[in-house]
């Protein structure tokens, strides 16, 4: 290749249409146009000496943007797919099929030498036509474009440097630099080329011949870029310009070949690994036929089929199941999306969706005797369950209330919901909701996400294997929510009769129908549960026993269960009715019966040590040795607590019965109570101890255990008429504290707690109140009248009855109002042994759910207003109260 070329002022020009032709690459066009077959003929077919000819590009008349001189003559379209690859070129087509389109020539181009010609002749039209190879020499700019004939000529300017403008460009640092970063680049595509297509060889001889700014444009002429960037890379008249953009362009080129040899590096892979695994799967197939075992997927997803025919579907679910399956027989085991489709597939086809449990038929007197066996007392809980069988017996189908069985700890509420499925005999199912937040619990989770699986109604559904069941939500006001949801808001679709009949797990994404399944709820406090789902449940309460019913659940219940848990009877161990009281009473201060069976055990277990240390014990089998443990006899000797648990060995009480024989049975005593369970915790005295000085009070309170005793404290010291409240005080608990001492103070001198109008209880002193176990929260608005008879016991220094409890709201005007919890706090007050309990008038009708047998024992004193209280609270009533103006 020359270093310079010598340009005429005049050259007839060949448009090139949407593409240019770049100094250095190489083009083979066909020339069928009247125009361009005219210009090749005249200027380079019919001379000698085979001239240049101006390649020169123009827009299509669609194109907005025009640049240089614009002329309405016809133009030929030139269509060109250039790829310079070590001197050789593609063809270039020319047409005439837009002969009348405005034209949009480029005020630049590139002078051009035929390199090779050859006519030829159409056949049956006779035209003639032109195939000519052009090589680019060198960039020039069109001063003025004309035509000559039917083709154009234009009178050009060469823009190529000088020798010597040359040389002092090639001295330049900057141009130092780009050659240097464009012959890296090179050089690394090159190599990259060299690996992929073996055709790097000729290539590098142009990087050793061929100078720097003519390898930019032999370059960008291979690349398959747009029609912008090559005007953009022919109109770089400056060689640091042009080796820039050649630098990018080659940089750009060599990643794209970089990123699709990775994704035909990784497509090749897996294709290589699933022909592998293919081929060996087949020979796989191969081995188990011929040794007889044909237990593969096919079979499997078989048996899988015919499970989900026999599941009895609805025909909307099964559509969907089929559609499902087909797509699972079009994977193969190794897909990642197979396995959650399998395990999909295999719940929907264990679902009951029609197989239910054949009721068995209804016996009211036998439910009731059932009822009457399994639990004592609870009368009106089991006359609502006995109401509930009675209508199941009469309509079947009927739609019933959801039972919600509210108390405290260790009444039976979950062993009730046991009862009612043994009655019907259906089978129960328990569900713990404490501590749930997240609402897929309940609806499942999606099947998109990593470790999806259904919610636990679907999943208890699945365990049992039939559609009616007894389902307990046990703890249902303990659930939470967070930002994964709520699900006391899930429930209401699951409880509702409405809705429920197409219950939408989020994991099976189809309905499933929970109308015939029986709901029974359990809850310790009905405050934490949302009012809509509440309205939803028929709330019913069960209070704590009384020590009558706990004594006869003990004889009944307790004692025979904690026998034969300890491998014992009552030949070993005998537990008289004395001492159960006496454990009931010292031992226990509770609403159900949970405590009373721990030291129940704690007595078996000691027995148990006993028995098997005691010297009458004469073992049948002449080969086994006698047992000796001081530390039992320790433990009996000094009272310390030792815990000893049997560890059973197979043997159940009857067979230790036939090995073991004992001169008379260990019937407790105090005395063992007292080595066994320790000295006991609670006394009638407490109250009359505690209540000794001015300033205390009994109040009655209702916690999630039950009811219980709250004793109020009140002192008064040298201060600035502050009132002080401690013990974890709520709010509600502290602005009744306020109001009653607003009320005493106010009243002071109708109270006699002051000589005149004038006087000032809380002159330069202030007020105390602390109610005791300070480690536990407390609020509610029922101890207002415990504080006003505190507040007066102190300013009065007269002391509160030991042996009265009261509990009512108060009022600024005086007035006692209704409290809830009234069972439990009257049950509560029989426990710890009061006599007299002071209720508000309005709670008159709450006390026919108290036990006959408790009210006998107890003195109801009825109250008003705050002076009613007053009257009760005091030993010979209030001797203020006829002088008070109220």
């Amino acid at each position: 290749m020359a270093e310079s070329v010598e340009l005429p002022s005049r050259l007839a020009i060949l448009p090139f249409r949407n593409k240019v032709l770049l100094p250095g690459a190489i083009i083979r066009i066909r020339c069928t146009s009247p125009t361009s077959v005219k210009l090749v003929e005249q200027e380079l077919w019919q001379r000698e000496e085979k001239g240049l000819i101006g390649i020169l590009p123009v827009r299509d008349a669609a194109e907005i943007k025009s640049v240089g001189p614009t002329v309405s003559e016809g133009t030929d379209s030139a269509n060109q797919n250039t790829r310079v690859q070590g001197g050789s070129s593609d063809s270039h087509k020319i047409d005439t099929k837009k002969q009348n389109d405005v034209v949009h020539w480029h005020n630049r181009g590139v002078a051009a030498r035929p390199l090779h010609l050859s006519r030829g002749v159409e056949k049956p039209s006779g035209r003639v036509t032109y195939t000519v190879v052009l090589e680019g020499l060198c960039r020039f700019s069109v001063q003025e474009l004309s035509t000559r004939g039917i083709y154009h000529t234009a009178r050009i300017t060469s823009l190529e440097m000088t020798k010597t403008e040359l040389e002092q460009v090639e001295q330049d640092p900057d141009f130092i630099m780009l050659s240097r970063q464009f012959k890296a680049t090179a050089v690394e595509l090159i190599s990259v080329l060299e690996l992929k297509q073996k055709t790097g060889g000729r290539t590098k001889v142009l990087l050793d011949n061929v100078p720097v700014h003519k390898l930019a444009d032999i370059f960008v002429a291979s690349f398959e870029i747009s029609f912008e960037e090559q005007l953009s890379m022919l109109d770089s008249v400056d060689p640091k310009v042009r080796l820039s953009k050649a630098t990018e362009l080659v940089d750009r080129h060599l990643q794209s070949i970089r990123v699709a040899e990775k994704i035909t590096q990784k497509v090749e892979g897996q294709l290589s690994k699933s022909q592998k695994e293919f081929l060996l799967r087949q020979q796989m197939r191969a081995i188990k036929e011929e040794l007889g075992d044909n237990d593969d997927d096919e079979d499997d997803l078989a048996a899988l089929e015919r499970k989900m025919q026999s599941a009895r579907m609805p025909q909307n679910v099964w559509k969907h199941a089929h559609r499902e399956l087909r797509r699972l027989k079009k994977m193969q085991p190794q897909q990642p999306g197979y396995n959650s489709s399998r395990v999909y597939l295999e719940l929907l086809a264990d679902l009951p969706w029609q197989k239910a449990t054949e009721e068995i038929e209804l016996d009211l007197r036998a439910a009731q005797k059932r009822l009457d066996s399994d639990h004592y007392g609870l009368v009106k809980v089991k006359q609502r369950i006995i109401e509930y069988l009675a209508v199941r017996k009469l309509k079947p189908d009927a739609r019933g209330p959801v039972l919600c069985f509210i108390g405290p700890p260790g009444v039976g509420k979950t062993s009730l919901a046991s009862s009612i499925a043994a009655s019907l005999g259906r089978k129960f199912v328990r569900i713990s909701l404490g501590g749930v937040k997240d609402e897929a619990d309940i609806r499942g989770h999606r099947r998109t996400y990593v470790g999806s699986m259904p919610g636990r109604l679907i999943d208890g559904l699945k365990r049992v294997a039939v559609c009616n069941p007894v389902i307990l939500l046990d703890e249902v006001d303990k659930t939470g929510s967070d930002i994964r949801g709520d699900p006391a808001s899930a429930l209401l679709e699951v409880l509702d009769p409405e809705q429920n009949t197409s219950f939408n797990d989020h994991y099976l994404n189809v309905p499933f129908d929970l109308s015939k399944v029986i709901f029974v709820a359990t809850a310790n406090r009905l405050q934490p549960i949302p009012p809509p789902l509440r309205d939803r449940m028929e709330v019913i309460e069960l209070p704590g026993y009384t020590p009558e019913e706990k004594l006869h659940i003990a004889m009944q219940h307790l004692i025979p269960r904690v026998l034969d848990q300890h491998g014992l009877s009552s030949e070993f161990l005998q537990i008289p009715e004395a001492m159960v009281k006496l454990v009931i009473h010292g031992y226990t201060r509770e609403a159900g019966v949970r405590n009373l069976e721990r030291n129940l055990a704690a007595l078996a277990r000691a027995a148990a040590v006993r028995v098997l240390e005691q010297e009458q014990v004469v073992p049948l089998n002449k080969g086994m040795q006698g047992l000796t443990t001081p530390l039992v006899e320790n433990r009996l000797a000094d009272g310390t607590e030792v815990e000893m648990e049997v560890i059973p060995m197979g043997v159940n009480s009857r067979d230790i019965t036939n090995t073991f024989r004992i001169s008379s049975p260990l019937v407790v005593d105090e005395t063992m109570l007292e080595k066994v369970l320790g000295p006991p915790r609670f006394d009638g005295s407490e109250a009359a101890e505690r209540v000794a000085n001015p300033g205390v009070s009994v109040g009655l309170v209702w916690t999630a255990f039950g009811g219980e005793v709250q004793f109020v404290e009140a002192t008064a010291m040298v201060g600035k008429g502050e009132l002080h409240l401690t013990g974890q005080l709520g709010d509600v608990i502290k602005e009744s504290a306020q109001i009653a001492l607003t009320w005493v103070r106010a009243r002071a001198t109708d109270l006699r707690l002051a000589v005149d109008e004038g006087f000032n209880l809380l002159e330069a002193r202030d007020v105390h109140i602390h109610f005791p176990a300070g480690a536990v929260p407390k609020d509610g608005p029922s101890a207002g009248v415990t504080l006003v008879t505190a507040l007066v016991s102190l300013f009065s220094q007269q002391r509160v009855r030991s042996d009265t409890a009261m509990t009512g709201e108060m009022t600024l005007r005086g007035l006692v109002l209704p409290v809830g919890g009234v069972k439990d706090k009257i049950l509560a007050a029989h426990r710890y042994g009061i006599k007299r309990v002071i209720l508000p008038e309005r709670n008159l009708k709450d006390l026919v759910e108290v036990p006959s047998s408790v009210l006998g024992n107890l003195e109801i004193l009825l109250a008003k207003r705050v002076e009613d209280v007053l009257e009760h609270a005091f030993d010979g009533g209030c001797p203020w109260r006829q002088h008070s103006k109220l």
